[in-house]
């Protein structure tokens, strides 16, 4: 029988998954439809790849619930081991940058409109993902090194063997600094170029007489769900860095804080949807859709259907053309 902390665990995980991977696909057509387009801007790429990292999170989650599953001991091969938890940590230290990126992005595009609007090109989107993707994976390649570092389980018994957790004090020596710094440059500066890109975006904005109500309260909710990601989800994790570097051990509650870390996974799709017109009619026509099979089985077919016609005729009159910029002018 599970404990409870792998029990709670486990289920946290499946909801993270199960939530996560739809919106985050609707998101995934949305992009790809919008980067498409002629008039395609860094963001698009920034927020196109923003999505591609929460999805290699998503398609790596079975693994972690497979551990939870069996109390957080690994019965897959060493190499899935080691494959799993490369992934799984380069994509949370991509996001993280990757979000410090959008922030920029943001505040340049409200505080020097014309300029950005005349300055901006797709291919700028396109480096800024490739390095925030260099810097996390390159950072992260410690995850195997250390996995084969010395080996690094020292269990006798074969049913006892942990992915990632139980170090040697010789691969602590490597891991312990190695996180310090992962804490430092990929979530400590990113975090604080997105509080400032943020602070400085969401001022404007309100203070801007001519801005209305409507892009106001996205402008909000954008800095909001952003500052979430960094608090809730990376802060935890990043914490138990610091705290395994001054106790030279890992915390116990380490599994805990990667659990708040996968949440933002389900975190983004907000994020998504105040970023972008394109992802609001997309998540909005999922919806729609899941009314009109569930009134079927109801025997409301004609009337939804008529309502769906309604509300993409009146989606697209609100939305007018595609776009995901927040602009004062």
């Amino acid at each position: 029988m599970l404990s409870l902390k792998s029990s709670l665990i486990l289920v946290a995980y499946v909801i993270i998954f199960l939530t996560g991977l739809p919106a985050n696909l609707l998101a995934l057509r949305a992009f790809l439809g919008r980067v498409r387009q002629p008039q395609r801007a860094p963001i698009h790429i920034l927020l196109l790849s923003l999505t591609l990292a929460d999805l290699l999170l998503l398609l790596l989650l079975p693994f972690k619930i497979i551990e939870a599953a069996y109390e957080f001991t690994w019965k897959l091969p060493e190499i899935i081991c080691a494959i799993t938890g490369f992934g799984f940590y380069s994509s949370i230290y991509w996001s993280t940058w990757l979000l410090a990126g959008i922030s920029i992005e943001r505040y340049l595009g409200v505080a020097f409109p014309v300029q950005y609007k005349l300055s901006r090109r797709p291919l700028y989107g396109v480096i800024a993902a490739l390095i925030s993707w260099i810097m996390s994976f390159g950072h992260c390649t410690i995850v195997i090194i250390v996995q084969y570092w010395n080996k690094t389980q020292e269990a006798t018994n074969k049913d006892e063997i942990t992915c990632y957790e139980n170090f040697s004090p010789g691969q602590l020596d490597l891991v312990l600094p190695v996180r310090l710094e992962l804490c430092l440059v990929l979530f400590l500066i990113p975090m604080v170029v997105t509080i400032f890109c943020y602070w400085r975006f969401v001022r404007i904005m309100l203070t801007q007489p001519h801005v209305g109500a409507q892009r106001r309260r996205r402008a909000v909710g954008l800095a909001i769900v952003t500052l979430l990601n960094f608090l809730v989800c990376f802060g935890p994790y990043n914490v138990s860095h610091l705290v395994g570097f001054y106790t030279k051990k890992s915390p116990q509650w380490r599994a805990e804080a990667v659990v708040f870390s996968s949440l933002n996974a389900s975190l983004d799709p907000l994020l998504f949807y105040f970023s972008s017109s394109d992802v609001r009619r997309a998540f909005g026509k999922g919806l729609q859709i899941l009314r009109h099979r569930s009134s079927t089985l109801s025997g409301r077919k004609g009337r939804e259907i008529a309502e769906m016609a309604n509300g993409d005729k009146g989606a697209s009159q609100v939305e007018g053309a595609a776009s995901s910029d927040f602009t004062t002018d």
